[in-house]
């Protein structure tokens, strides 16, 4: 009867250690899709808030926004399919409208119209890592807007604006 027996023990285990195994990489995968949900949470109210406090021409806004140094161009160090061409920053004025010319400092629609700094990340797309369902998951739009700040400018009584880097 024992020898009749020795091949079941197999058979339980290759079922068993099936579902075992897909609720493990289940898990792995939920724990990463959340830490890139915050992430991305994370990166588009850094940017915002480094927009609404740095010069709006400053290149380095978006770097830092995606956890990177000032100069690295490259992808995020933290999420690696994200780069900065993954962000859209905005200006916009008080009625939410995106202001056309935000570089203009003569302008009344240009830099002096500007009352809030937009960061969006729109269409990222989620890899999954489980070996048969190998798909991506497109997630929602990630948008932080946050009021003007200085935008990089220091205007005291008497003396001129300066721009100060970020």
């Amino acid at each position: 009867m024992r020898q009749q027996m020795q091949g079941v023990y197999v058979v339980e285990f290759a079922i068993i250690g099936l579902l075992l195994f897909i609720l493990l990489f289940g898990v792995i995968e939920m724990g990463r899709l959340y830490f890139t949900v915050n992430t991305l949470n994370e990166t588009v109210r850094r940017g915002a808030r480094l927009a609404s406090v740095c010069d709006i021409s400053d290149p380095r806004i978006l770097r830092r926004a995606i956890f990177n140094a000032a100069e690295d161009a490259g992808a995020s160090s933290l999420i690696g399919n994200l780069e900065t061409a993954d962000l859209t920053l905005v200006y916009l004025d008080g009625t939410g409208s995106v202001v056309a010319a935000p570089s203009d400092t003569t302008g009344a629609n240009g830099f002096r119209a500007i009352r809030y700094v937009q960061l969006r990340v729109e269409n990222f797309t989620f890899d999954l890592m489980i070996p048969v369902l190998g798909q991506q998951i497109t997630l929602p739009t990630f948008r932080a807007t946050l009021p003007r700040e200085s935008l990089g400018r220091h205007a005291e009584e008497g003396v001129v604006p300066e721009i100060t880097p970020c």
